[in-house]
């Protein structure tokens, strides 16, 4: 968890380390992540925010170099036994002389007096969208606040169309993108495709996206995923209209639809839950048994 948040990893760990914990018996939280997120600093100019690429972080001394810095900083425990039956401390002492230290100068992972941001740039947010929480990828200082009106997409291909048709209707926009969850995917899709046309038409720093489902280690900016609960289980993103004026508070971390309690409740009395994409065979049981994203998405409970 530390290296990803140093190195601005994937929202992807997010879900992946909780169902591995999970698959083991541990007890691993969205809260969890955003106490380690405000402990470890963000340290590496890496694509798609920064300028560099992993094959230059490998020239330098790659990921073992940077577990090494990390770890010298006390921002890892040393003492944690790894894949090679050993303590980490052990483990990378023994590395050193297959991938060396950093290079003195070089300006891809920063010194930690000097990071990029004092906390890392994967951030948990709730609000009245989000009550079981969600996750956001915040790489820069100034993307800190964004609010505007809501334009509603239900799943992914919608928005791709509209967008090749007309970007410019997404400027100042909240995206939604829902029914791309666990159950409504079904899966979660990556909403790869979505957060590309968006930096292909240049708007990317003139807009926000929100999704129930999955976004990519190429994401940035004001992109929320993994809203919980899903539209599909009637998650309060489901309830959103084109118009809604959506806030995204990165202080805060919340992010809020200006909807009083009362009128999310009458939206809620009308709303009608889409039918499954699946009514048989494998689909349909992974369907029926998926856990949230805060939970990691397995299927075994």
């Amino acid at each position: 968890m530390v290296v990803v948040m140093a190195l601005g990893g994937s929202t992807n760990a997010v879900l992946d380390l909780i169902a591995i914990a999970r698959s083991v018996g541990l007890e691993l939280t969205l809260d969890d992540f955003q106490k380690v997120s405000d402990e470890v600093p963000f340290l590496a100019d890496l694509k798609p925010s920064g300028k560099y690429v992993m094959e230059d972080l490998h020239k330098i001394g790659g990921t073992p170099a940077v577990m090494r810095y990390l770890l010298e900083q006390g921002l890892l425990d040393g003492d944690c036994i790894t894949g090679m039956h050993s303590k980490l401390s052990i483990t990378l002492a023994g590395e050193a002389m297959f991938y060396p230290t950093f290079v003195y100068g070089q300006k891809i992972i920063r010194p930690i007096e000097d990071p990029i941001m004092s906390t890392a740039p994967i951030q948990i947010f709730y609000g009245n969208i989000a009550p079981d929480g969600s996750v956001a990828k915040i790489t820069r200082n100034e993307d800190i606040y964004f609010s505007g009106p809501a334009l509603v997409f239900e799943g992914e291909e919608s928005m791709l169309e509209a967008i090749s048709e007309n970007p410019t209707i997404f400027k100042g926009k909240v995206i939604v993108i829902r029914g791309e969850g666990p159950k409504g995917g079904p899966g979660m899709p990556e909403m790869l495709a979505s957060t590309s046309a968006i930096m292909g038409a240049g708007i990317e720093k003139d807009m926000a996206l929100l999704t129930d489902g999955r976004l990519s280690g190429d994401s940035h900016g004001y992109v929320v995923g993994h809203i919980c609960p899903e539209a599909q289980d009637g998650g309060p993103i489901c309830l959103v209209q084109n118009g809604d004026i959506i806030t995204i508070d990165v202080q805060k971390r919340r992010m809020d639809v200006q909807l009083t309690d009362e009128e999310l409740a009458e939206r809620r009395n009308k709303w009608v839950a889409p039918q499954y994409k699946a009514s048989s065979g494998v689909t349909y049981k992974y369907i029926k048994n998926v856990q949230p994203a805060s939970r990691g998405c397995v299927t075994d409970e």
